[in-house]
């Protein structure tokens, strides 16, 4: 016979059928008739994450025709028992150490469900869940309800339970068993945002990377960008390429000290900027006064800084203007001559660093042909071997080298070089890495 238990609200006694083998679409497969109730419990026991469980019990029955039996397992697992006779008790009784929920679907509806739940029967139930979205939840209802009760799981309950079939080792395993499903059903609400929160932010990185405008321009245009947070697709670097109505190209590529989300962000809001304001047409020590005032006021610390680098091509491409802020120097390749470095003195310090600083424009003669590329430090500071020193801006030089005699151009050579740091440093590159390259052919004739 069932063992009445002492509960947490004095209720209304109640008995329950001695223990017989339940009819009911079980959970899980069913033990072996006869099995003891402790062996049900222990065999749930793992799938729920073991220990004790609460279960509250939302039931009225002054007739006092239902109880609840003690449940108790061999390994000294308890299911704990609380009873309300309505919704009001029920949320005063549902603390956060309650794993689960038995709902009578016969219990009359009341004030506190919603406007037009009334005539729902399953009024109650739908209270109950949106009050307990992240507790397992059971229904109880009589063998002749029982397309109420198949209604009951499809709006959310875990599993519905016959009054008339219920004895201690059905409820015990039911419980554990809906205390699992619950846990695996938020598991994968969870996963299933995540993938989404991945998908939208993967789709708002790829929109936050730049697009040349290059529209009428006999520039060519490559780029390579490889942030250095892994799964990430935006950086702390940036870059952004555009030509003005006087038919001026002007190019830029800088880096925001560190790699995280914010740096990333600083990196987009300072090349929105810095495109805004070449329209605008400022250039040179103008303009990187300009963005200095703006990362100063979008910077989280006074330590955060920002290093960059700009040119400015005359229309004809013979000719550039070059700002450095504290940036590398770009290297160009001209046709029958080795690639070099871009004179790098008398630069300016990187952004946020000195308030009034200034960063005078060099101009610069590229010549006819040529093909200028553009670089962050991640392209430069990895390792030459695993634990070696460092490729530097000598060792870069020799590369690109190297691979232009290969016969290598445009896109394929920033390909190469990206690859042959990556592999010279024995893995992934810590840091962010953006290269942008501007080819111009020999002019016909």
């Amino acid at each position: 016979m069932p063992v009445p238990v002492p509960r947490q609200r004095t209720g209304s006694p109640v008995s329950v059928p001695a223990a017989r083998p339940a009819t009911a679409a079980p959970v899980a497969p069913a033990p072996a008739a006869g099995a003891p109730v402790d062996a049900v419990t222990d065999a749930v026991t793992g799938t729920a994450g073991g220990g004790d469980l609460t279960l509250l019990v939302i039931e009225d029955d002054p007739a006092g025709t239902f109880t609840v039996p003690e449940l108790l397992g061999a390994a000294g697992t308890r299911v704990r028992i609380r009873t309300a006779r309505n919704l009001t008790e029920a949320e005063r009784l549902l603390t956060d150490d309650v794993h689960c929920i038995l709902v009578d679907l016969a219990l009359p509806a009341s004030g506190r469900v919603r406007d037009g739940e009334e005539a729902d029967a399953l009024a109650v139930l739908r209270h109950v869940l949106r009050l307990a979205p992240h507790h397992a939840v059971l229904a109880l209802t009589a063998e002749a309800d029982i397309e109420r009760a198949a209604e009951a799981v499809r709006v959310g309950a875990q599993d519905f339970l016959l009054r008339d079939e219920l004895d201690g080792r059905l409820l015990s395993r039911a419980i554990r068993y809906a205390v699992a499903r619950k846990r695996a059903d938020s598991a994968q609400v969870k996963l299933a945002e995540s993938r989404l929160r991945a998908q939208e932010n993967a789709r708002l990185e790829r929109g936050l990377l730049p697009t040349p405008l290059l529209q009428g321009s006999d520039l060519r245009f490559a780029a390579r960008y490889r942030p250095g947070r892994s799964r990430a697709l935006l950086g702390g670097d940036f870059y952004d390429t555009v030509r003005t109505p006087d038919g001026t190209v002007h190019a830029m590529i800088g880096d925001v000290c560190g790699h995280g989300p914010d740096e990333a962000a600083l990196g987009v809001e300072l090349r929105i900027a810095w495109r805004a304001l070449t329209f605008a047409g400022l250039c040179g020590d103008e303009l990187l006064s300009t963005l200095q005032q703006v990362l100063e006021h979008e910077r989280e610390s006074e330590e955060i800084f920002a290093t960059l680098c700009t040119v400015d091509i005359a229309p004809d491409g013979r000719r550039a203007g070059l700002c450095l802020a504290g940036h590398p120097s770009p290297l160009i390749a001209r046709p029958g001559r080795p690639a070099q470095l871009l004179p790098y003195e008398n630069g300016g310090p990187a952004l946020g660093l000195l308030p009034k600083a200034r960063w005078p424009r060099r101009q610069v003669e590229l010549g006819g042909a040529w093909s200028l590329m553009m670089y962050t430090d991640g392209l430069i500071e990895g390792r030459v071997s695993p634990g070696g020193e460092r490729l530097g801006q000598d060792g870069m030089v020799e590369m690109i080298n190297r691979r232009l005699a290969a016969g290598l151009r445009g896109e394929a050579l920033l390909e190469a070089a990206v690859a042959e740091v990556q592999e010279l440093n024995g893995g992934d590159l810590t840091d962010d890495v953006a290269v942008l390259l501007l080819d111009r052919a020999a002019p016909r004739g």
